[in-house]
């Protein structure tokens, strides 16, 4: 049985007292972390903050950082950095990088093999643009994206990683994939990870849809056979919505 995986990307959004105003409160209110992994990834100037204050059943994650431990990359962040503050995942390959800041597969791949080796977990994001989805292509872009995100790394490796389907036409958009249509695509997902690493690691493989998530529709998104959470963005900034969101079970 998979463990869920209910996770708020906050993008560029809360200064440091409204973050942890937000902590203080929704880590009262989540699900125990034997139950499900509850996780806020937030600017890295927050994270030490919000790490100290975390409490027993929620978890920080950045939202970006480089694959070089140092060195000469101004207005990077190092995994190293994030290891020693004591965050536990990180979110790599959000559409926003790839679109803004032209971030490659290589990139990604790269980021995946530097949190591994500093003890963060992943949350790998993949997903398709609307004309790619218009003309049939869904599968072949998220699977290139997977198989190149993942590309160097051992079963075990891979049994320890996130992958969050965001179909970009879905991001902060409003439109969002009918259950149905966020299942069919995860599954394919857990397919290509199955072809590649055998049936044993993608059934331990967690898989999140992300795209519009809201209290209104989490519950029909997790009651899907292949999601096993959701990678949440405008509906995370408000603390009310997303401890309804992360007890999702009681809606």
């Amino acid at each position: 049985m998979r463990k869920p995986i209910i996770a708020g990307n906050w993008k560029m959004h809360k200064v440091r007292d409204e973050a942890l105003e937000f902590v203080y409160l929704v880590s009262q209110h989540v699900p125990p972390i034997e139950e499900v992994d509850t996780v806020i990834c937030a600017q890295a100037v927050l994270l030490r903050s919000l790490v100290k204050r975390q409490g027993d059943n929620l978890r920080i994650g950045a939202q970006n950082m480089f694959y070089e431990d140092k060195g000469a990359y101004t207005g990077e962040v190092s995994p190293v950095t994030l290891e020693d503050a004591g965050v536990k995942y990180v979110i790599i390959g959000h559409s926003e990088r790839r679109q803004y800041f032209h971030e490659t597969d290589e990139d990604v791949n790269k980021k995946v093999h530097a949190a591994l080796r500093h003890n963060l977990i992943p949350i790998i994001c993949v997903g398709e643009r609307l004309e790619e989805r218009e003309n049939n292509l869904t599968n072949q872009v998220v699977e290139r994206q997977t198989v190149l995100a993942l590309k160097g790394l051992t079963q075990e490796q891979v049994k320890n990683i996130v992958i969050a389907y965001e179909p970009i036409w879905a991001i902060g958009t409003g439109r969002t994939a009918t259950a149905e249509m966020a299942n069919e695509t995860c599954g394919f997902i857990r397919s290509v990870i199955a072809r590649e690493y055998g049936q044993e690691v993608a059934d331990e493989d967690r898989i999140q849809y992300g795209g519009s998530v809201n209290p209104d529709n989490i519950k029909e998104l997790m009651a899907q056979e292949h999601i096993d959470g959701c990678l949440i963005g405008g509906a995370s900034l408000d603390p009310y919505a997303f401890i309804k969101m992360a007890n999702y079970k009681k809606l």
